[in-house]
């Protein structure tokens, strides 16, 4: 049995509730035969969530990723200052607590010190700072650790995955950044995820319209005639099956999402709306396209029930399961790809008679 797969986990918004999403996961001591957690963040303030919720989960504070022990929570810290912690609101020293444990995790991803990252959310507006200067993780990771390749926000559970062209965008701004290239970069990085990351062998992907009724032939918006179906048809010449566009209310409404394998919307709110709708407790948001595996809950910070203890921690989980299954699922593709066979070609036979395959070698290296 090789080792167990290391979870960097970050903790987020010291305020909000993933602290409790985090402890409570870990009560169930099942977690540990899965993977070894490395929590970046505060002792101090992962027992002061503890405390005042009334869990049981223990930890292990370690100094460095490489000290982990297996079968435990492990809290690495990242900063030494102290953290006033006020459930529920948000401040600029939670959001500085948030990135600092953010950072740390990126540099110890470059040294290849874990195998997959958990985000515990953050607030989007209090992190923001000299170091922080984006709308989200998704964008922050990808300059990061990204290698120069284009991350692609998924949001999934078991019947539904749902890909977006435009992320954390105003609407006013929305309708500039559909372009055929946009569309046909994020369905092409869709695609490989498909393939790649949830081993789907030929995957369908439904493209939503930008437009009520998918434009209407042209009265409510021409983006359809104009981008969209452009881009479709692009993408059907390149071998990846991409259908649509399609109207988003009756997309969704009629289920028509249940014979797809991936949906690609055109803004955040078009399919974000209905996913939590259907996804409910259970879903995962999957930043795709990266060298790294990074999962999140699907959930914000959400103040309204910090320190309450009532937080349901089944989207945290379904991430942390989430970023396991994807890292196996990418080794098992990657691996026959590995080691291609020698590169075969033809040699003929000065007599004319019939060709033979050869096994072309590498040239041999003088002795020394």
């Amino acid at each position: 049995m090789g080792k167990n797969i290391r979870v960097a986990i970050t903790h987020g918004d010291t305020n909000g509730i993933g602290y409790e999403v985090i402890l409570k996961a870990f009560a169930d001591t099942t977690m540990f035969e899965l993977c070894t957690p490395i929590v970046y963040g505060s002792p101090k303030v992962a027992a002061y969530h503890r405390k005042a919720l009334d869990l049981p989960t223990n930890f292990s504070i370690i100094e460095r990723a490489e000290d982990a022990q297996d079968g435990r929570l492990n809290i690495l810290p990242t900063f030494d200052e102290e953290v006033k912690i006020d459930f529920g609101q948000p401040s600029k020293e939670a959001g500085e607590a948030a990135l600092k444990a953010l950072d740390r995790a990126m540099t110890d991803y470059r040294k290849g010190l874990y195998d997959v990252l958990v985000t515990a959310p953050i607030n989007k507006n209090n992190i923001q700072s000299d170091m922080f200067h984006f709308c989200g993780h998704t964008e922050y990771i990808e300059q990061s650790v990204g290698e120069g390749q284009k991350a692609l926000m998924i949001l999934m559970n078991d019947t539904l995955r749902v890909a977006l062209v435009t992320t954390h965008l105003p609407i006013k701004d929305v309708a500039g950044a559909i372009t055929k290239e946009a569309v046909m970069e994020k369905a092409t990085i869709f695609h490989q995820a498909l393939k790649r990351d949830l081993r789907i062998s030929n995957p369908r992907i439904a493209v939503l319209s930008l437009n009520p009724h998918a434009g209407d032939g042209g009265v409510l918006g021409s983006e359809e005639q104009d981008v969209i179906i452009p881009a479709i048809e692009e993408l059907e010449k390149a071998g990846i099956q991409a259908f649509g566009p399609y109207a988003a209310d009756g997309f969704f409404g009629s289920g028509s999402y249940q014979r797809f394998d991936g949906v690609l919307a055109m803004y955040h709110d078009q399919g974000l709306a209905p996913f939590k709708t259907v996804a409910l407790e259970n879903g995962v948001n999957f930043t795709a396209g990266l060298p790294i595996v990074r999962t999140s809950p699907d959930h914000g910070t959400a103040y309204d029930i910090a320190g309450k203890g009532i937080a349901d921690e089944q989207s945290f989980r379904q991430a942390i399961y989430a970023a396991i299954d994807i890292w196996r699922n990418r080794k098992n593709y990657d691996e026959p790809l590995a080691n291609p066979l020698p590169k075969l070609y033809h040699e003929r036979r000065e007599d004319g008679e019939k060709a033979r395959f050869t096994v072309k070698k590498e040239k041999e290296q003088p002795k020394s």
